[in-house]
């Protein structure tokens, strides 16, 4: 690309196609209803500007979605004219009742759009995306799927019943960071890139391919380290051996983190193989603020790379698991980590009460 730009771009389009093509085919999914983006939330952007002229747009989210996707939906109603609401949904709700919950309230709302997650980014749960989306359809509501964390984690990925679903490559998938994909199940042609090129008149997906002179490499590669993961490994080993190492890593932390509590690993209703949560000490990372300020101090001070969400004013730790970990890095976790967030703990404790 940096050694011959004129030729690189020129043809950039047909390369991000025959990836796209492949990337369904990896997929199982029909490459006519599916794009590339940058990221989900570069995703939902897209599909709020589809219902932007469509005002007004009554839209639902819940407590648990991720606060950038949360904040588009927002947007679009304001801009239009419409309703915004936020459906709380208990941590340990059990599938049938997350299902019950989103329908009494789709029930009692204007017809709009519902943005609900496939797998949390702040609660580490699964929500029955397929089974939420076929009710909301029922009821007149379009449905926006945030995938941000399923492929690679899933078996099957991408929630087929949805109306719009977007998610992550660089994520599980290992792609290089500013890969996701878009998937239409009706393939629809309202939607457009953000940023309009020479594709723009083009029909859906064909007009995504063309992004001028963004540096797609992400895209390009993304086929290429999904099928070297499966080659390597084997997806359902992935899948395995994430879900066991998370298990085995959850044995090891609860004797440090029941010095300081009765109860570490929070009941998430429908949890997730890879990924998991971990109460906080009380009186740390209450806020999205104050749970994104540890990140970085925990990096510096360890080099443990974790993330820190909130829920209903509990800090909570996130950790995931892959192919690369091993039991050595939660040994790790559970000498190091975990005691300094306890000693930050007991730091907050004692400066609020001076």
């Amino acid at each position: 690309m940096e050694q011959n730009p004129v030729s690189w771009f020129s043809a950039a389009h047909e390369r991000v196609g025959g990836a796209r093509e492949e990337m369904a085919r990896l997929l199982g999914v029909d490459s006519s209803h599916l794009a590339f983006v940058f990221n989900v939330s570069a995703g939902a952007s897209v599909v709020y500007q589809r219902f932007m002229s469509r005002g007004p747009v009554h839209t639902l989210v819940t407590d648990h979605g991720y606060g950038a996707v949360s904040m588009g939906a927002r947007r679009l109603s304001q801009r239009t004219g419409g309703t915004f609401n936020v459906v709380s949904v208990p941590l340990n709700a059990t599938s049938a009742e997350v299902v019950d919950i989103l329908t009494e309230k789709m029930q009692n709302t204007p017809r709009g759009l519902l943005v609900i997650d496939q797998i949390t980014s702040a609660t580490a749960r699964r929500f029955p995306a397929n089974e939420i989306c076929k009710k909301a359809r029922e009821l007149g509501f379009a449905t926006l799927v945030d995938g941000a964390h399923s492929l690679g984690v899933l078996e099957n990925p991408i929630s087929l019943d949805a109306d719009y679903w977007v998610g992550n490559l660089h994520k599980f998938a290992c792609a290089p960071r500013g890969a996701a994909l878009l998937y239409s199940r009706d393939a629809d042609q309202e939607l457009f890139p953000l940023i309009d090129s020479w594709g723009a008149e083009l029909e859906f997906p064909r007009r995504f391919d063309h992004t001028g002179t963004m540096d797609t490499t992400a895209w390009l590669t993304a086929p290429f380290a999904w099928s070297l993961i499966d080659k390597m490994v084997g997806w359902d080993n992935v899948r395995e051996w994430s879900s066991h190492l998370a298990d085995e890593g959850e044995k090891i932390l609860d004797a440090p983190l029941r010095q300081w509590m009765d109860n570490p690993f929070p009941d998430v209703g429908q949890k997730v193989g890879p990924l998991r949560l971990v109460r906080l000490p009380l009186g740390l990372g209450q806020t999205r603020e104050q749970s994104d300020a540890l990140r970085i101090p925990l990096i510096e001070a360890t080099g443990i790379a974790l993330s820190f969400t909130s829920f209903h004013g509990q800090g909570f730790l996130r950790f995931s698991t892959h192919i690369y970990n091993s039991l050595s890095d939660f040994d790790y976790l559970a000498s190091e980590g975990i005691p300094l967030l306890y000693q930050w703990a007991s730091q907050n404790s004692t400066e609020s009460n001076i």
